[in-house]
């Protein structure tokens, strides 16, 4: 990976990841570092795995990143996100928790962020 940039990882992508349905080493290639919100993980934790094999496949994708707890100024701007639009408050959770750490947000469902906070980069994984 080049440069010195951050990615936080929306829990549509660890999910497509472990499908192989998205293009990871060309989507994670800019990035330094990437991480999870405790939200992605507890998302993709209690996704329906298909069989134990899967779970234990997701499970071995979530330890290869650090899991980001929610702290007070990731719930403070998460508020301030709910206030401006109507989004999901795991939406507002995952985006706060990228602000903070001044990552870029990796997400399939780019819909789900527009037009909340311009200085969070909200990136579309490459197939």
């Amino acid at each position: 990976m080049s440069g010195n940039k951050k990615a936080v990882l929306d829990s549509n992508v660890i999910i497509e990841a472990s499908k192989q349905t998205i293009d990871t080493q060309a989507t994670f290639a800019d990035y330094q570092e990437l991480l999870i919100s405790v939200v992605s993980y507890v998302e993709v934790m209690g996704f329906e795995f298909a069989d134990k094999d899967e779970k234990a496949f997701i499970e071995h994708i979530l330890q290869q990143f650090p899991v980001v707890d929610i702290n007070k100024t990731i719930a403070d701007i998460a508020v301030e996100y709910r206030k401006k639009r109507k989004i999901k408050l795991p939406d507002a959770f995952i985006l706060a928790t990228a602000k903070h750490l001044q990552a870029d947000l990796l997400t399939s469902n780019v819909d789900d962020f527009k037009n909340i906070d311009d200085s969070v980069q909200v990136i579309k994984p490459k197939k």
